[in-house]
């Protein structure tokens, strides 16, 4: 075996060759298509009676990928919690999470809530929704985290209360 010359092993190496490409070829069972993966982020709508907010961030919460408010949408005051105002801000929210590779979103709803404020959500909330799944965003769970008061502060008037 020493005495064999380039040539032949040149020769034994192309066959070698050639049996690992036969056991490489492709098999006849189609492969599956892969469908495009979901990102997925979190919106926060604040929606009360005199503006809209939008604000998404990545699953974690912690990276804000963009956020929009009314007011960014219109320069009237008296506008800024229409839905027609939401409806544009929810546009310019789907435009730039398509951008950045946001798909699906989890939708976290918040009104003013607490003591003295409403617990429903203003005008906007609704419409901004809306307008998202049109623009192509897939919603997954639509949470209403509104904060709610445990106890109330104490009323004014003293303890036997306001005296007509």
């Amino acid at each position: 075996m020493a005495t064999e010359t380039i040539e032949e092993k040149q020769v034994a190496t192309s066959q070698s060759e050639e049996q690992v490409q036969e056991t490489q070829a492709p098999s006849k069972v189609a492969k599956k298509e892969q469908k495009p993966q979901e990102v997925w982020g979190i919106l926060y709508i604040y929606s009360s009676y005199n503006n809209t907010h939008l604000h998404v961030t990545d699953i974690t919460g912690t990276e804000t990928i963009c956020k929009v408010t009314g007011g960014m949408v219109t320069k009237s005051d008296r506008l800024k919690a229409t839905p027609n105002v939401a409806m544009a801000a929810a546009k310019m929210v789907a435009e730039q999470c398509q951008t950045k590779g946001v798909t699906s979103l989890y939708v976290k709803l918040r009104a003013v809530g607490g003591h003295n404020g409403p617990m429903t959500s203003g005008p906007g909330a609704q419409a901004a929704i809306r307008i998202l799944t049109r623009y192509g965003m897939k919603l997954g769970r639509i949470e209403d985290v509104t904060p709610v008061p445990h106890d109330k502060c104490r009323p004014k008037g003293g303890r036997r209360g306001r005296r007509v």
